[in-house]
């Protein structure tokens, strides 16, 4: 799938990325709040980029370890909660490594919050001292949305915009 640039904003996906960057960066300079923090980027990538169905976190839920509780998210319906290991976010989690799903239909155990969802992205989110505080969802209806160029991009404004 090649990305589809709206009104004056670059084709070119890693370009997209780059300005979406520096854009999401400086709208949270001074910002210190973890859940405006995640509102905005959820906001900011949905906006961004069009065939992002579902573009939002799940946040370790500290009263259920081992546990990831839905937070600010932009689409449909978001599952409520996903245990670790469980599904792509839960897989996530429990290992602390991206993962890319071409198609979530084969993807053992996966989760289906919304059936129109057909691939996914999605990358551990750190605080400064290293812990897990979540991971970032982003779906998309199509099947092969996503690739290293999502995940790279993705990983490298989770570590700038949580490691604070």
């Amino acid at each position: 799938m090649s990305y589809v640039a709206r009104d004056d904003r670059p084709a070119d996906k890693a370009a997209r990325y780059a300005e979406v960057h520096d854009e999401i960066l400086a709208v949270l300079d001074g910002e210190t709040n973890r859940v405006a923090r995640m509102a905005t980027v959820g906001s900011m990538l949905a906006d961004a980029f069009p065939q992002f169905f579902w573009t939002g976190f799940y946040v370790v839920d500290p009263a259920r370890p081992g546990e990831l509780v839905v937070g600010p998210y932009q689409g449909t319906l978001g599952c409520l909660r996903i245990p670790f290991g469980r599904g792509v976010c839960g897989t996530v989690a429990a290992t602390g490594k991206t993962r890319i799903v071409e198609d979530v239909a084969a993807f053992p155990g996966h989760i289906a919050c919304d059936s129109r969802s057909r691939s996914e992205v999605v990358v551990p989110v750190f605080d400064a001292a290293g812990d897990l505080i979540g991971v970032l969802d982003v779906d998309a209806t199509d099947v092969a949305a996503f690739d290293t160029v999502d995940a790279e991009a993705l990983e490298r404004l989770m570590m700038q915009v949580f490691a604070v």
